[in-house]
């Protein structure tokens, strides 16, 4: 049998009516007695039984969230598994289920979301990418759908999103690979269309032409994807445009590539870096040197801009930035 409201109140001290009324997000609660709610809930694992309040007449309380990649391939990409773990443990302490569909491109992506507004399945909308020209977003504005973004918006107006920086953080990077004697660095990234792939390219042309490098167009790729097997392409390509220093990659996934067609190929002296601090970068040989995104607050800030601006008529925010971390190891080092 699953925790009872009765059991929520009594670790809270508050009533069980009240934990209805802050279910419900009830004006007359205090917001100091919805923390204290909200946190009993979280400490014993309450799930409201928010089908059957929408049998009673509700408005839904489920969010919406179209994966931009197949099933296949979303689980080989720890970024959106630990995005999507942050959106889930905030809307469900929040009272919000999650409605999910994979798309395979933006078309298919904007099929969902129609399909989701004309539905009337959810209240809100979570898109955890963000693009060049982005459809998805056109079309949540033209249809004055609530929705939060994973991403950088181009035009930022009333738009809520959280992002990194991530100019920054390839700056950082690149800067880190100076430091430790490399000069000749090429770039992998992910689709070129991909605002994230466009703000850490530009973060890496930036830190080369701060310390006075000339930027070789010929040693910048740009892939289909953020999969592994894009990053060998990329590597190979690179390696075939003569002496390679150091590859500093925008994913994770892109950098195992990379290293892997090192291996291959004799080069597995040459210096790379990733994104996104996966568990598996720990266990490479040279172990990956990397940048923590915080992939699970970037869910949990989504979901949080979301849930706030659908139950309060004042909002009190409408982005987040969250922090990055370089976390050094081992494969940014020049190796005999």
């Amino acid at each position: 049998m699953g925790i009872t409201i009765k059991e929520v109140a009594a670790l809270a001290g508050v009533s069980a009516a009240t934990v209805s009324r802050v279910l419900h997000n009830n004006s007359r609660i205090s917001e100091k007695t919805k923390v204290r709610v909200r946190s009993a809930m979280e400490q014993l694992g309450y799930v409201p039984n928010i089908a059957a309040r929408s049998l009673a007449g509700k408005s839904p309380r489920t969010l919406g969230i179209v994966l931009p990649n197949n099933s296949d391939e979303l689980f080989k990409n720890p970024f959106f598994i630990n995005a999507m773990r942050g959106i889930s443990i905030y809307a469900q302490v929040h009272g919000y289920f999650l409605l999910y569909s994979f798309s395979q491109d933006e078309e298919e992506e904007v099929h969902f979301l129609d399909k989701y507004i004309h539905s009337g399945w959810v209240a809100g909308i979570i898109l955890l990418t963000t693009r060049e020209n982005d459809r998805c977003v056109s079309f949540l504005e033209k249809a004055r759908f609530p929705f939060s973004m994973i991403g950088r918006p181009e035009n930022l107006g009333n738009t809520l999103w959280v992002d990194n920086d991530n100019f920054h953080a390839m700056y950082q990077v690149v800067n880190h690979l100076l430091d430790k004697g490399h000069r000749r660095i090429g770039f992998v990234g992910g689709p070129a269309s991909f605002r994230v792939t466009k703000d850490r390219l530009l973060g890496y042309r930036q830190a080369l032409s701060g310390r006075g490098i000339d930027i070789e167009e010929s040693l910048i790729f740009q892939g289909k994807d953020f999969s592994e097997e894009e990053g060998a392409r990329g590597g190979r390509e690179l390696l075939g445009k003569g002496r390679m220093e150091a590859f500093a990659t925008t994913d994770d996934q892109l950098a195992f590539g990379v290293m892997e067609v090192c291996r291959k190929e004799g080069f597995d002296h040459l210096a790379v870096t990733g994104f996104n601090n996966t568990p598996r970068g720990l266990y490479q040989t040279p172990t990956l040197t990397t940048v923590d995104v915080q992939a699970d607050l970037l869910g949990r800030r989504a979901a949080e801009l979301i849930i706030d601006s659908l139950e309060s008529e004042d909002p009190r925010r409408d982005h987040y930035i969250v922090e990055t971390k370089l976390i050094e190891r081992q494969s940014s080092y020049r190796r005999p």
